[in-house]
């Protein structure tokens, strides 16, 4: 081990140089476009492929939308055909006529341009839009500007997170140690674990079919913080316990990671096995999740297991001033605040633990009424000039004047597929048909009347049916009110698949760890029960205080998969020790020491990870704001009410069954860093 440390801190500074150019590539690899999130096998994602054979299907027109109420001018429209004119070198197609609205309040002027390059022809075209007459209100939405809308939201998210994710965990860490060195370490190796999880993310986003969107690359910084600084604190709390048994600090550290380790990998185990099974999803966006978080959570095992352990054997005793850390010196617990909940709780233990899940439940059933499927304007939590734009657009043309579906079909039934669309129910007009390239496919923009994600849902699959049902035409739906409802309904498969496999990798690592089928069943409808608990909390917050209209389809299924992995961790830490300590003390004794001593380390660590996830809403978008509130109260629920009163108490009331089949070894013989049962305890917490 004397010699160990600077091989490894040698090997981890070897590593971060070869990988440190491809960190800031994590914006290049990125796909925010709709392919980025539709499954594969949708009937969107075939039309998305299709439309390729179309002339300009790289197009991605801008709408500029001018309002104004009194009805607009003769002057008007001039101003506005002068900015037609004055934008043809902008746009990489012919710019169609002026659309005017039925009402005579707007005007609309659609300039096409290249997908891939948007950023410097949006701001020419905000710019003429500008020079607009006075009263006449003008916005750029449409595809491109809803586009834009996003790449700004996400722009340098993942560097924001970054940052936010290290200031958050500093201020925790000053704030748990008080030590002005000691928060330093942890830190180091969260942040070399997050730069090396994103390098090894880039590396293989280029060279596999791995995909990585705004949401992926924003989340990962802040569950690699999170995660790893819980693992940190673990270790540190048993380093610091063997500091207080033995003089070689080698030696301690050798204890140390032998008794903290198997926790910490089953809790790291947890969480990339669950995120894993994202993999199974249907969905593209929550299938690259699952090997982006599990790359982070291993990266932050490793750093924690090895570069961590190296800094502080260099850095020496020392590094915990102004604490006193000599071996010799006992810490007492049992009275401390965690020992002393643990035995008043433990005088009315069922009727703890048997409250604790009355309140955990009551909070669920607040969950029944979600509501499920944001619309584009309410997907950020402020309001961008292309929300703004499209909202002007519904107060005067019809809703998917905009964004229509597109039916694509072969050309030769052309007459029979148009009249079939007309027939659908929700569909409000035709516009323009164009051929592809080669003639033998037309694409045939519909307009649609629906307003909202259900309607909206009802009107595609009404069309859907009734182009189907044209003989030989082979007609398929695509564009983006399709799209939109093949994510809702890969969601719903998700959400139907993904869970069960989540609890049945959750259920195995812990009978794994623990020998028991009881206590892993137990822990498992523990976090299950938090979740719902969690979800409902969510969801008074967001109907309530922060007006959130809906979730996002993916919330409860990524909620869930995160919260049940990152929640059973603390579980995962008490019961490790609690059994540790059962196989000395005896069960309700062992249960309530194994409470005690990680009760301050465990309540560290979840408001660690609680504050590193709320840094999620610094991105201005619904679905970041509400992922990070649903993982921060469920994680808290699990830190302070499920890990502390709910299962130490069931524990104890259950009595030994509680381990069964295995039951607890006794008479096992103690180790050299064991205390004897003379000596008084010397079971660590952070205090």
């Amino acid at each position: 081990m004397a010699r160990l440390k600077w091989l490894v801190l040698v090997g981890w500074i070897a590593g971060i140089i070869l990988l440190a150019p491809q960190v800031s590539r994590m914006g290049d690899v990125q796909e925010n476009d709709a392919a980025a999130w539709l499954p594969e096998s949708a009937e969107s994602t075939t039309a998305a492929e299709l439309n390729r054979q179309f002339p300009g299907s790289d197009v991605r027109p801008a709408v500029v939308v001018y309002e104004r109420p009194a009805g607009v001018t003769e002057a008007d429209r001039a101003a506005v055909e002068q900015a037609r004119n004055d934008l043809w070198d902008v746009a990489v197609a012919p710019i169609p006529p002026i659309t005017e609205s039925a009402d005579g309040q707007a005007l609309l002027l659609t300039i096409p341009l290249q997908e891939e390059d948007l950023v410097d022809p949006l701001d020419q075209i905000q710019t003429v839009a500008d020079r607009a007459p006075p009263g006449l209100e003008t916005k750029v939405a449409g595809p491109a500007g809803s586009a834009a809308a996003f790449f700004t939201a996400f722009d340098g998210a993942d560097s924001t997170l970054f940052l936010a994710a290290a200031l958050v965990v500093t201020v925790l860490l000053l704030l748990i140690y008080r030590s002005p060195v000691l928060w330093l370490l942890p830190l180091v190796s969260a942040a070399v674990a997050s730069l090396t999880a994103e390098s090894i993310v880039v590396i293989l986003a280029e060279n596999t079919s791995l995909t990585v969107n705004g949401q992926t690359a924003g989340i990962l910084p802040v569950l690699v913080f999170g995660a790893g600084t819980d693992y940190a604190l673990l270790l540190l709390a048993r380093y610091r316990e063997e500091l207080h048994t033995h003089e070689d600090r080698h030696r301690a550290m050798t204890v140390a990671l032998r008794r903290s380790v198997p926790a910490i990998l089953a809790s790291s185990a947890t969480v990339a096995l669950g995120m894993l099974c994202l993999l199974f999803a249907d969905l593209t966006s929550n299938k690259g999740l699952g090997p982006v978080a599990a790359v982070g959570i291993v990266c932050a095992f490793v750093a924690v297991t090895t570069l961590l352990p190296a800094l502080l054997l260099i850095f020496g005793r020392w590094i915990f001033w102004p604490a006193n850390v000599k071996a010799g010196t006992p810490l007492h617990v049992q009275n401390g605040l965690w020992g002393r909940v643990g035995r008043l709780a433990d005088r009315r233990r069922r009727a703890v633990w048997v409250g604790t899940a009355v309140v955990l439940a009551g909070l669920a059933i607040a969950g029944t009424g979600l509501q499920t499927g944001l619309s584009f304007a309410d997907q950020f939590t402020s309001k961008p000039d292309a929300v703004r734009g499209e909202e002007m657009i519904a107060r005067h043309f019809p809703s998917g004047q905009t964004a229509p579906a597109e039916v694509i079909a072969d050309a030769s039934a052309t007459d029979e597929v148009s009249a079939a669309a007309l027939t659908a129910d929700g569909v409000a007009d035709l516009l323009p048909a164009t051929a592809s390239a080669d003639g033998r496919l037309v694409r045939i923009p519909v307009v649609l009347e629906a307003d909202g994600p259900e309607a909206t849902g009802a009107t595609v699959d009404a069309l859907r049916a009734a182009v189907h049902a044209v003989p030989d035409a082979d007609a398929i739906v695509g564009g983006m009110p399709a799209s939109e409802h093949d994510v809702a309904v890969a969601s719903e498969h998700d959400r139907l698949w993904v869970p069960p496999m989540v609890l049945g990798v959750v259920f195995l690592i812990l009978v794994a760890l623990l020998r028991s089928v009881v206590a892993p069943a137990l822990l498992v409808a523990s976090v299950v029960l938090s979740f719902g608990a969690a979800v409902g909390a969510s969801w008074l917050l967001f109907s309530g205080p922060l007006g959130f209209a809906a979730v996002d389809q993916s919330w409860l299924l990524l909620g869930f998969v995160m919260l049940i992995a990152l929640g059973v961790d603390y579980n995962i830490f008490l019961a490790h020790r609690c059994r540790e300590e059962v196989e000395r003390h005896g069960h309700r004794e062992g249960m309530l020491r194994g409470l005690a001593a990680t009760g301050g380390v465990i309540t560290s660590a979840g408001v660690v990870l609680a504050a590193t996830f709320a840094a999620l809403a610094l991105i201005p978008l619904v679905t970041m704001a509400e992922m990070g509130v649903l993982i921060a109260l469920g994680v808290l629920i699990d830190t302070l009410l499920v890990r502390s009163l709910l299962v130490p108490m069931l524990a104890v009331d259950v009595g030994e069954r509680f381990w069964w089949p295995g039951g607890r070894r006794r008479g096992r013989r103690r180790g050299p860093s064991d205390p004897s049962p003379t000596e008084p305890d010397q079971v660590l917490a952070l205090r």
